[in-house]
């Protein structure tokens, strides 16, 4: 089972308690689990949720990396696996692609060993928070029947428009006409449902944010 427990993409659902316990009851009987700590440092308005790791460590995977805590282009990750795979995983990386610059893997364990990787966090955890906030009052101003998901963690927030009686991609497609970009929430699903967008917010200042989400504002004013 690959799975992200800590914040589901792109609705921000944890796996609850009694989900937990039922998938580790399934992995201490012989099942595996990949445990992907999806977006796990991110999160402002709730406390960290223990990895699955931690409570069965011979029966989970863990994997993260630090493209969203610094950068994609550094491809610097880890994967945390049971002492039984240990070597046939190593093998296979190895097979895989010949390894990483070790440079770089040097730097990102000095960053940690300093505490600087833990300031950065940090700073990056408060202007995080700050675009979502600007974000969510935009959505509050411009987007007034959207429902909010997801708002307690990550780098991007789910709306949806529960009864509305257009297509998503419509609403996608008229927002980019007016230069904003936004995934339609269709896109990922496999049952029906509202539809909805998926609006990232890591990325620009909030000026830029609540001008963005006054323009999807408008874009829905033309579609109804």
């Amino acid at each position: 089972v690959l799975l992200t427990p800590a914040h589901q993409f792109p609705t921000g659902v944890v796996l609850d308690g009694a989900r937990r316990r039922d998938l580790l009851g399934w992995a201490a009987a012989g099942g595996l689990v990949v445990e992907d700590d999806y977006d796990a440092e991110h999160r402002y308005d709730r406390a960290p949720v223990p990895a699955l790791r931690a409570l069965l460590p011979e029966g989970v995977c863990y994997a993260g990396s630090v493209s969203k805590l610094l950068a994609p282009a550094l491809r610097l990750g880890w994967l945390l696996v049971p002492p039984r795979l240990h070597d046939a995983v190593v093998a296979a990386k190895r097979y895989a692609d010949l390894g990483n610059p070790v440079l770089a893997q040097l730097v990102l364990a000095r960053l940690m060993d300093s505490g600087e990787l833990e300031r950065h966090l940090r700073f990056v955890r408060r202007r995080h928070r700050r675009r979502r906030d600007a974000m969510l009052r935009a959505i509050a101003a411009h987007l007034p029947a959207a429902r909010v998901h997801g708002a307690a963690a990550g780098l991007h927030l789910v709306v949806t428009f529960d009864g509305a009686d257009f297509e998503d991609t419509a609403l996608a497609a008229a927002a980019l006409a007016l230069g904003v970009k936004a995934h339609p929430l269709s896109w990922h699903r496999i049952r029906p449902g509202a539809p909805g967008l998926v609006l990232g917010y890591a990325a620009g200042p909030p000026g830029e944010l609540e001008e963005g989400i006054a323009l999807v504002g408008r874009a829905l004013s033309r579609l109804r």
